[in-house]
């Protein structure tokens, strides 16, 4: 059973592979910043909290967080298999992954890890656009819509989130370096831990992944 997390720092390419490999493998794609920016667009109590922290480049506290992705994995299109992206950031969120794995039967498989450099990520981050409707992400170098500004699945105007710029890029891989990498060594040792280099273009990463994923369905 694939149960997957999808690791990596901001602008690693995370969301495409994660698109590619949901459509690959049939399997749901759980993201928590897409949870929390659905929170915001409604403007909900924890939207607007999450809104405030994610502005300022730091992480959702692990006990708001542990509980949304509970209750998400527990629905019954996870009980073949999902992909977590976003989560866990922390090893109180890894414990707390793995306390409740067998509780719920979602037990983590493997562990997918882009690794990239600091240099070609604020590249990335600085040129990305997504689209403010349907979450559609662009490049203005690499990943060029058809008409310039418009995303070509729904014609919606393309943005540039607030905290994609090189100063809150900077709070958030200190954040990712402290808090994060160290789930580099703790899923080492629970030996389901594969890192992949994130330089490589999408289709090659992509055909790397699969590799992987298919030796191990």
């Amino acid at each position: 059973m694939l149960n997957i997390i999808l690791m990596g720092p901001p602008g690693a390419g995370k969301g495409t592979q994660a698109t590619r490999i949901v459509d690959a493998f049939h399997i749901p794609h759980i993201s928590t910043g897409d949870m929390f920016r659905e929170a915001i667009s409604q403007g909900t109590p924890l939207g607007l909290k999450a809104k405030a922290i994610i502005e300022r480049g730091d992480l959702v506290p692990d006990d708001v967080t542990i509980g949304l992705v509970r209750e998400r994995l527990s629905r019954p299109d996870c009980a073949n298999g999902y992909l977590l992206d976003g989560f866990p950031r922390t090893l109180v969120q890894a414990e707390a992954l793995k306390q409740m794995g067998p509780e719920i039967d979602r037990e983590v498989s493997m562990v997918v890890d882009i690794v990239v450099d600091d240099s070609e990520l604020v590249r990335r981050i600085s040129g990305r656009r997504v689209c403010s409707k349907c979450g559609a992400s662009y490049h203005v170098q690499d990943m060029k819509p058809q008409k310039e500004g418009i995303c070509d699945r729904c014609g919606t105007e393309l943005i540039q989130r607030k905290d994609d710029n090189e100063a809150s890029l900077q709070i958030r891989l200190e954040n990712y370096y402290k808090q994060t990498a160290p789930l580099q060594d703790f899923y080492k040792k629970e030996g389901v831990y594969h890192g992949f280099d994130g330089k490589v273009d999408a289709q090659t990463l992509f055909e790397e992944i699969c590799s992987l994923l298919e030796a191990n369905k």
